[in-house]
């Protein structure tokens, strides 16, 4: 059935793929901004630019799917798609919006390791999204959705161990409260990456 309709609609495809491109840049501009914690106005401009551009993708992608009569696969899953990967731009621009608000000097080793896992997991969500329109990738797909759950999980450990160390060591109980943000909101990326996965393996297995 999946295969019958999708040749159709193949703008579905490239609006998400263009979508899961701005994630990528948006994770890849977060990542070097947090390791070399310079010119931070700068990657921040560059996160917003990309966020915008997503949100406008994001815009069309929803307009679209209004105006189709006959559309690749289930609706409702087209828009959790969409929107969910909206997410994943939106955390990344707040991670870059709260290193300014909070007027972070420094930021930790842990903090530096995340963002990596995240420009990892966001590129994992690339690729599998790229696969998508074809759903005798199935397996492929599937891979990658394994790998941005052991990546969410990589995430999970590193923040657990780094607010262990943040507390034991860290006596500036306001550095203490910015850091904790920033490694949530960065560990929160890995879950909204995790989200888009389960859909899209969702899509996969009822479509396969």
């Amino acid at each position: 059935m999946l295969g019958r309709f999708m040749p159709r609609e193949g703008k579905f495809f490239d609006l998400f793929n263009a979508h899961a491109e701005r994630i990528v840049e948006g994770s890849r501009e977060l990542a070097i901004m947090i390791d070399t914690f310079e010119s931070l106005a700068q990657h921040a401009e560059r996160i917003d630019v990309a966020e915008r551009a997503a949100d406008r993708i994001t815009h069309e992608t929803i307009t679209l799917l209004h105006k189709t009569f006959i559309t690749p696969f289930d609706r409702d899953q087209i828009h959790q798609l969409i929107t969910k990967m909206d997410d994943i731009l939106d955390l990344i621009q707040d991670v870059a919006e709260s290193v300014a608000l909070y007027d972070l000097r420094s930021v930790t080793p842990e903090a530096k390791q995340l963002a990596s896992i995240c420009q990892m997991s966001c590129e994992r969500v690339r690729s599998m999204i790229s696969l998508l329109h074809n759903i005798k990738a199935s397996e492929a797909i599937l891979k990658y959705s394994h790998e941005i759950d052991r990546l969410e999980s990589d995430a999970d450990r590193v923040m657990r161990a780094a607010i262990s160390r943040l507390f034991r060591e860290e006596n500036d109980i306001k550095q203490v409260m910015k850091m904790r943000l920033i490694y949530d909101l960065l560990e929160t990326i890995t879950d909204r990456c995790e989200d888009v996965a389960n859909v899209v393996e969702g899509i996969v297995l009822e479509n396969s």
